[in-house]
């Protein structure tokens, strides 16, 4: 951690844990004061299911690492707010207002109040990205592209996933208990890279390849901010913590895994307990990759070495952060969420094109080229999906912590808004969120869109679809809804008292020479 990190660290402290009172008791009828609750779930998929993360069918073979749901519960007075991570792809919105309602049902925690973030592991279980029966209506070829051709959801396990998913914010709503909790960041720079790069030949590139002599340079930010909020009961025992970083899961250590995030979890339990529960919400990564372009080195950029770089240097940020704030921490007020349904145009294919698909996906993969068939069946599908569905429910949702706020949108969101999210907020600790409460695909900046831009983040397909202002309507909105809410100081250390001891008496002594 730099020295400038530490400064932050400590600035940001002193600002926002001043003047906190202490917990309130719950004797005499009075509401309680701040509380947490930590669980976690195994949401582990069997071998031979689905793997998702591509554009066409793979499967499990074997298991690295378990996948997990883990979720924290923060209550202050009648207020109460869930924060969910899961080890996977993603989460569909279906899921999650299903999710939801359970949820409410069994403790009463208000929907809105909810925010369910998938870590965007590509070695994960089979939530979709098609739902089962989502396409039923379509004409025979393209409900044979979505269900034999294309990563869908299998039922049993999304069955699953939901019930650990309700099992385990019911868990941690029980398990809150008085506690005291702080907020801070780290900064880790070296693990995660912008993968799109402008080229010499007037356009960007997504992955141009290591050492590629005709890079000029990156076409996007990363965020190398290590956020997180972590909580401690009154007796001093490390309950769990949120931790926000923008990377995706693409590291794939070898089989089902929870991808880098496995590291991350047992980074923080080697110092702070393996009881602590480690709840991983993605930042805005959708351009941010592990995957260093530029590097001049001969080194592993995927399997488990990566795997345990990314979550290892993570984890350290996260620790060192965490032992920063730890003897400041108090209790958190307020607590509070917002959410919003953004309605967002898809970009539909021309007629033309689409013909043109049609041609293609009609003939054996094996027999064309492999990208261009597989372009040409995300138009065919796109098509079918528009017809039913040309407008896309986007949810954008703040869900806030005494002055940390979280701020998330269902998007594979490109890094630079995440930082203008930062820029916008009012927080001093705000921590964007990405692929929270369903999917929408890759939503890129409107320059990646430009003639200048480029990669296959901006290709028109089935799952990345959305018109070209949509970026920046979700960041508006996510500012919007900060703006709505009133950052809450955070107690700080007790004032030291007016000196009136002695010096320490072997301290006090002058030099000796002979």
């Amino acid at each position: 951690m730099t020295a400038r990190c530490l400064f932050r660290i400590s600035f940001c402290l002193g600002l926002l844990f001043a003047g906190v009172a202490g917990v309130a008791g719950v004797a005499g009828g009075a509401e309680p004061g701040f509380q947490a609750g930590f669980a976690e779930r195994d949401i582990t998929p069997e071998i031979g299911m689905e793997a998702p993360g591509g554009y066409g069918k793979a499967y499990h073979r074997s298991l690295h690492d378990p996948c997990k749901v883990r979720a924290a519960v923060f209550g202050e007075g009648s207020a109460r707010v869930a924060i969910v991570g899961i080890d996977a792809l993603f989460i569909r919105r279906p899921t999650v207002l299903a999710i939801r309602r359970q949820i409410q049902d069994k403790c009463g925690i208000a929907p809105e109040a909810v925010m369910i973030a998938a870590s965007h592991s590509h070695a994960a279980g089979p939530m979709g990205y098609f739902l089962p029966g989502e396409l039923d209506g379509a004409p025979p070829l393209v409900k044979s592209l979505v269900y034999d051709k294309s990563v869908t959801a299998n039922p049993e396990y999304l069955a699953r996933v939901e019930r650990e998913i309700v099992a385990a914010v019911v868990a941690a709503d029980a398990a809150k208990a008085p506690a005291r909790a702080a907020a801070g960041f780290g900064r880790e720079e070296r693990a995660a890279f912008n993968r799109r790069f402008r080229m010499r030949e007037g356009f960007t590139m997504t992955h141009p390849g290591q050492g590629n002599p005709d890079i000029i340079e990156p076409a996007g930010p990363i965020d190398p901010q290590v956020g997180v909020l972590g909580a401690w009961s009154e007796q001093g025992e490390f309950l769990g913590c949120v931790v926000n970083f923008a990377c995706h899961g693409t590291t794939g250590p070898g089989g089902i895994s929870a991808d880098w995030i496995y590291y991350l979890e047992k980074t923080i339990r080697g110092l702070m307990g393996e009881k602590a529960v480690v709840v991983f919400m993605p930042g805005m990564a959708g351009d941010v990759t592990q995957v260093d372009n530029r590097s001049p080195y001969q080194i592993k950029q995927f399997g488990e070495v990566s795997a345990r770089y990314v979550g290892g240097r993570v984890g350290a940020e996260a620790i060192k952060t965490l032992l920063a704030v730890e003897q400041a921490a108090g209790p958190l007020a307020p607590v509070a969420a917002q959410s919003r349904v953004l309605k967002i145009k898809r970009r539909a294919p021309k007629p033309e094109r689409v013909a043109q698909a049609l041609e293609l996906v009609k003939q054996e993969p094996g027999k064309v080229d492999a990208t261009e068939w597989t372009f040409a069946k995300e138009i065919v599908v796109l098509d079918a999906r528009i017809k039913k569905e040309p407008i896309a429910d986007v949810e954008v949702e703040a869900v806030q912590v005494g002055p940390a706020v979280f701020l998330s949108c269902p998007a594979e969101y490109f890094c630079q808004y995440g930082l203008d999210i930062k820029a916008g907020s009012k927080f001093p600790f705000t921590f964007p969120v990405s692929l929270a409460n369903d999917c929408v695909g890759y939503v890129p900046t409107e320059e990646a869109l430009s003639p200048q831009g480029g990669g296959y983040e901006t290709r028109l397909t089935a799952y990345s679809n959305l018109e070209p202002t949509a970026g920046r309507q979700m960041a508006e909105a996510l500012i919007g809804l900060a703006a709505g809410l009133q950052p809450g100081a955070v107690p700080s250390p007790p004032p030291l008292p007016k000196f009136q001891g002695q010096p320490w008496s072997y301290g006090r002594v002058p030099p000796e020479l002979d």
